[in-house]
């Protein structure tokens, strides 16, 4: 299984429009749904409102690379940095 933390810096007042603009554009449930998505959550650091986590769970890195390669996660970069000042990565494989 691949777990990827991603954390996002947002611009100033953004995190609730991006999440909004995720929800309700299908991105999310389209990214749920995908084969090898084990999970796809976002977390809001309660005393942060300039920051949103993201949490992946996917069941290869194979997956986590189809993913990164559909129309609707194009989609989303075109409208991410509107949003998103600055992202931060973690990733491991985590053997079962």
């Amino acid at each position: 299984m691949l777990l990827i933390q991603v954390t996002y810096t947002m611009r100033p007042g953004r995190r609730e429009e991006f999440l909004k603009r995720v929800r309700t554009s299908g991105i999310l449930d389209t990214i749920r749904g995908e084969e090898g998505c084990l999970g796809y959550s976002y977390y809001l650091p309660e005393e942060e409102d300039g920051t949103l986590l993201l949490v992946e769970k996917w069941a290869s890195a194979q997956a986590q690379k189809a993913h990164m390669a559909t129309s609707h996660m194009a989609q989303m970069a075109q409208f991410k940095p509107e949003y998103v000042a600055d992202t931060t990565l973690i990733s491991c494989t985590v053997e079962e």
